[in-house]
C-alpha cells in the first residue's frame, strides 16, 4: 500500500448550508433493497432470478450480457418483492424484501478466501477509463482510493471508517493482489479529492492503460468479506442539504430505501403522498454537484455515500441580476458578495466570507436561461486536471473522437467536470455531454 498526500490548488469550495452532524443513526432496519443495473455504466443485464424467489445476501441477482462473469449480488437476505422495467422493457431494479430475522451465514475463520470475479464484492471496483465495472481481463497499473472526499456537504472519509479499520487494512491487502494500491489524501479545493484530480496528478491514463478505483468504504466491505466471509455492503451515509430538517449521517447497507429517512429529513405531513414535496424539494443520491436525482420514495445509489436535499428553485428574483446580493454566492463576482472578497486582503477574506455568507442556501434555480457557449477562462481556473476543458468540451461537442483522444478524454469522468458546469454562465449540461462522449468512444472499443 503507498501512502500519499497531494496538494491541490485549482478548484472551488461551495458553501453550502445544511451539513451532516457527526452522529450516526443506525437505519439497518430497512425493508426494501434495490439494484439497479442503471448505476452500472456499460452494464446490460440478464435476469438470474425471478419474482417470488427467495435469495441470500451476496447471491447473483443478474449478469452482464457481454460477460455473464460480471454480477450484481443481493444485499440482503429475502424474498424478491418485484422487478421493475421502463419503457421497452427495459430492467430498471430488482427489489428485495428483507427477511424479518436476517442474518448472513459466516464462513469458517479458517477458510481460504482470494478476491475474484466470482466474488460478490468484485463490483466495487471500478474501472478508468469509462467508470464500468472493473474488467478482470485488464491488467490496471495501479488501484486508487480517495481518502477524502471534497464534494460539497460529502460524508467524512475518517468518520465513516471508525470502527472499521481493520477490515480497511485486509481490503487493501487483498486489493493488492492485482497492482499497486495508493491510498490518497488531497489537500487544496474541491475537485482534489475526485479520483480523476488524483490519477492525472500521480499516474495519468494513455490510451491502452487502465487503472481501478475504489471507494473506502468499499475498501472496508471487501475486508470484511475477505475476514468473515460475509457479504455486507456497509454504508455511512452523509443526510445533508440546505431542505434537510436535521442532518445528520445514517448506517445503512448499499440499495437501501430512503423513504423513511425523506419522510424525516422533510418533515410533511403529508407524506408519504409526495405530491407536493416534489414540486419543492429535490432530493439526490450522491453530490449536489454530479448526484442522480431520485424519488423521496427512491432507493440509495450503488456507489453513493451522500444523500442531499435542496429547495427547488420554482421562483424568479424581480430584477435579481441588479440587486447587491450581499448573501449570494458569485464566482464571477457579479454580486456585491464577490466584489468585496475580491477586493478584501487575503489576512481578512475568511471573516469577511463569514460575515457575508457563512452558508448559502442553495436551490436548484439556474439564474437565467440556456445561451450559446461562451469562452470565460473560468473553467480553467476550477479544472485541476492538465487538460484544456473547453477545448475538450468542444470536441465532445462536435463527436470529433481524435481531437477528444488527443485532449485527454480518457482521462475524466463527468464529475470531474461538475464545478465547470456549475460555474458555466451558458448553462450547458456538460457532464452529459462528456458521458455521452465517453459511451461514444466505449461502444467503438468493444465494437
Amino acid at each position: 500500500m503507498n501512502n500519499k498526500v497531494i496538494k491541490i490548488k485549482k478548484g472551488l469550495d461551495l458553501p453550502v448550508a445544511g451539513a451532516a452532524e457527526l452522529r450516526v443513526v443506525d437505519s439497518l432496519g430497512v425493508d426494501l433493497y434495490a439494484v439497479k443495473p442503471t448505476d452500472f455504466v456499460g452494464f446490460t443485464p440478464r435476469l438470474r432470478v425471478a419474482e417470488g424467489d427467495s435469495v441470500a445476501a451476496g447471491q447473483t441477482l443478474m449478469v452482464d450480457k457481454r460477460d455473464e462473469r460480471l454480477a450484481l449480488p443481493s444485499p440482503v437476505d429475502g424474498t424478491v418483492e418485484a422487478i421493475v422495467r421502463g419503457e421497452k422493457r427495459k430492467l430498471l431494479a430488482v427489489v428485495v424484501r428483507r427477511q424479518a430475522a436476517s442474518s448472513a451465514a459466516e464462513a469458517p475463520a479458517s477458510a481460504v478466501r482470494q478476491l475474484t470475479v466470482e466474488s460478490p464484492v468484485w463490483w466495487m471496483i471500478k474501472e478508468r477509463p469509462f467508470g464500468t465495472i472493473a474488467n478482470p481481463d485488464h491488467k490496471p497499473k495501479g488501484i486508487f482510493v480517495s481518502m477524502r472526499d471534497t464534494n460539497p456537504l460529502a460524508a467524512d472519509v475518517d468518520f465513516a471508517l471508525r470502527g472499521r479499520e481493520h477490515d480497511f487494512e485486509a481490503g487493501v491487502q487483498a486489493l493488492s493482489q492485482f497492482a499497486e494500491v495508493h491510498c490518497v489524501r488531497a489537500e487544496g479545493p474541491h475537485p482534489a479529492g475526485n479520483i480523476g484530480t488524483i490519477v492525472n496528478k500521480i499516474s495519468p491514463i494513455n490510451k491502452g492503460e487502465y487503472i481501478w478505483t475504489v471507494g473506502p468504504q468499499d475498501v472496508a466491505s471487501i475486508g470484511h468479506w475477505m475476514l468473515t466471509g460475509q457479504y455486507r455492503p456497509l454504508r455511512v451515509v452523509a443526510v445533508a442539504g440546505p431542505a434537510a430538517k436535521a442532518p445528520h449521517y445514517y448506517r445503512m447497507l448499499c440499495g437501501a430505501s430512503v423513504k423513511d429517512i425523506c419522510a424525516t429529513q422533510m418533515g410533511s405531513s403529508n407524506f408519504p403522498s409526495l405530491e407536493a414535496e416534489r414540486s419543492e424539494t429535490r432530493v439526490i443520491s450522491g453530490s449536489i454537484l454530479s448526484g442522480t436525482q431520485i424519488a423521496p420514495d427512491d432507493y440509495l445509489c450503488a456507489y453513493d455515500t451522500q444523500l442531499s436535499f435542496l429547495p427547488e428553485g420554482n421562483y424568479y428574483d424581480f430584477l435579481g441580476w441588479i440587486m447587491p446580493g450581499l448573501r449570494k454566492f458569485s464566482y464571477s463576482n457579479t454580486f456585491l458578495s464577490g466584489i468585496l472578497t475580491h477586493f478584501t486582503p487575503k489576512c481578512l477574506r475568511r471573516d469577511l466570507n463569514r460575515q457575508l455568507s457563512p452558508a448559502v442556501d442553495f436551490d436548484t434555480n439556474l439564474h437565467g436561461a440556456v445561451r450559446p457557449l461562451m469562452f470565460t477562462g473560468g473553467f480553467e481556473q476550477v479544472m485541476p486536471l492538465d487538460i484544456y476543458p473547453m477545448q475538450l468540451l468542444k470536441a465532445c461537442i462536435v463527436g470529433d473522437m481524435e481531437l477528444q483522444e488527443a485532449l485527454g478524454i480518457y482521462e475524466v469522468e463527468p464529475e470531474d467536470f461538475a464545478l465547470c458546469e456549475f460555474i458555466d454562465p451558458s448553462k450547458t449540461e456538460i457532464q452529459t455531454t462528456i458521458r455521452e462522449a465517453l459511451e461514444a468512444l466505449r461502444k467503438e472499443a468493444i465494437a
